[in-house]
Order: C-alpha cells, then structure tokens, then sequence
C-alpha cells in the first residue's frame, strides 16, 4: 500500500461511548477516515456472530457498499457482524475490532480487548488496559479555553468531580452518594481549593443526597441541566481529578489529562472487572485509590487509543514492527 492513501472505514454505533472508542483509535492514526453511522433494527437484540448487515436498518445498509475500505475500525458487538460483511466482500480489507465480539476471531487482523475481560492468547490479540477514547490534547485545549472563565476566581486547587452512579449489578446508593460528597467537601476544605462537579444519567435520584453535602461554592453540574455539559471543560482545567470507579470510559477518559487521579471505589461498590482495571491502574501509576488526602504526583500516561492506532498503521505498511 506504500504510496497510496489508504481508504479507511470506522463504524460508529449509536451508542456514544462505544463510538468514541472507534473513532478515537482512527484520531489516532493520524490519516482521513469515513464514518459509517450505524442504525439498527429489531434484529440487532438477536445473537450473530455470522457476516451479515441482517441488523442494520435499510438506510444504514445502504452505506455498506463499494469501494470497499483498506481498513474497517468497530467496537462493541453489533458492529463485529458488519465489519465480518465487508471481509466476506473484500478479502484484503483488514479488520481492527475494539472489545470481544464472540464468535470466531481469526477473521479479525487485530482485536484490542481490555484486559479486566481475560482475553485469549492469539497473536490478533492486543490486550489493553480499559477502553481508548476520544480525549486529546487539542480537545482539551478548546475545552479548557470554553470553560476557564466560568471558574476563574474560584480558588485553587480545582478537584474535579466526576460521579458515575448505579449500574445494571451495583446501586449508586443516598447515602454513598452523601459519604463522597462528604469526603470531597473535606478534602477541598484541607486543601483550600474548590469542587467542579460533573454528574451522569446513571447519578438518579442519589444527587440530591450528593449535593446536600457539597460546599456551597462549588461547582454542580446536574446531567439534567439545561446548556452545554461541561465535562470536558473539568478535565482540562482540573489539577486533580476524583472519579466513581463505576465506568471503565470514565475512569479512563479522567486519566488523559495528566493529572493527579483518584478512584472512589469503597469494596462492594463496583463489579469485579471494573476493580480488575482499577488494579491495573494503580500498578501502571496511572491512579490511586481515594483516601481523602491530596499530594501532588506526577500520574503515568495511559493512553491505549494510540496504542491500537500504532498496530492498525502497522498492517497498513505505515510502520515497521517493533
């Protein structure tokens, strides 16, 4: 493929957060791609790990077609049943697929599969820590310009917030919703600075316990809120960052920065692949566990979408093996 611009495809599911872990590996190749939304039908719910665009929609199979791609990049388990489609079609389209789709694996050129979810050994398989993401340093930067005049004159530090909430295994619970707010509220009081918080759909009725105990000049954003959310706006500005340990995106998404990062996981509160990572985290240095206590260290970067992105470059004849 040397000296050709390679055609490449990325495959965006309805859902945002799978989304975004496609199109942030394609960010991270650094060449022009092709999103094909997805929009499924009722068959969607049905099992198929076969080649087939029987789940999409009839507007959404009618982008699926020549010329076909050098490269599709998917994520998530509708999609895997799509880029196996295109294969059937086009022998030499390679295959980046981001989570474990079920179903054969040797069709795909390589498979990033977080590592909480205990991969397979195969030599398509990349184990990563988490899930890859969107969140670069451009982005941050637009954030960080949009947002920096809503809290100048707050003081110092800024502890960014970041609350998940309950899960289809694990309630988001008043009074632990209380028991953080509390703990963050005493951490900004040690420390001088001040809270800007972010909360989720997932929060539910639990932020009204959580907001009871805030300091009144911090910072809440409720996700009901009307205008713009300004989640992206607290990781850019953020000088540390405390974040539920309920969402591997999240969690992950808080460690792009470069800033102090803290998981609020008490035992009980997140499901076992979710502690799973958050261990993988602690031993890489990327994150700590909450304790309450603000010190000043230097995070390791944690940035597994540039990872993917480097071996995809690799099969498309764009880097030599390491």
């Amino acid at each position: 493929m040397a000296g050709a611009t390679p055609l490449i495809w990325v495959l965006v599911d309805p859902r945002a957060g799978t989304a975004n872990q496609a199109l942030g590996v394609a960010d991270k190749l650094g060449l022009a791609f092709v999103e094909k939304p997805l929009e499924y039908s009722g068959f969607a719910r049905l099992p198929n790990f076969g080649a087939s665009l029987r789940a999409l929609t009839a507007a959404s199979k009618a982008t699926i077609e020549a010329p076909w791609p050098d490269m599709v990049i998917a994520a998530g388990r509708r999609s895997a049943a799509v880029a196996r489609y295109v294969r059937k079609q086009s022998p030499s389209t390679r295959l980046i697929q981001i989570m474990d789709p079920g179903g054969d694996l040797s069709v795909f050129d390589l498979l990033a599969i977080p590592a909480h979810d205990k991969p397979p050994v195969a030599d398509n398989i990349l184990p990563v820590t988490g899930a890859p993401h969107r969140i670069n340093a451009d982005g941050l930067k637009a954030a960080g310009q949009e947002w920096i005049d809503r809290f100048e004159g707050m003081p110092r530090p800024w502890i960014a917030v970041l609350v998940g909430g309950a899960t289809k295994r694990k309630p988001f619970p008043p009074a632990l919703a209380a028991r953080l707010s509390k703990s963050v509220a005493a951490l900004a009081e040690t420390v001088g600075g001040s809270l800007l918080v972010s909360t989720s759909r997932r929060t539910g009725a639990s932020i009204d316990a959580f907001s009871a105990e805030l300091p009144p000049a911090s910072y809440l954003y409720r996700y009901d809120d009307p205008g713009p959310n300004p989640y992206h706006g607290l990781l850019a500005l953020a000088d540390g960052i405390v974040v539920t340990g309920d969402s591997v995106s999240m969690v992950c998404e808080a460690c792009a920065p470069g800033v102090p990062v803290w998981i609020f996981s008490p035992p009980g509160f997140a499901i076992e692949k979710h502690e799973s990572l958050h261990r993988d985290l602690y031993e890489r240095g990327a994150a700590r566990p909450f304790s309450n206590e603000w010190t000043d260290w230097q995070p390791a970067p944690l940035d597994e979408a540039a990872r993917i992105a480097s071996r995809a470059r690799r099969l498309l004849g764009l880097e030599e093996d390491a």
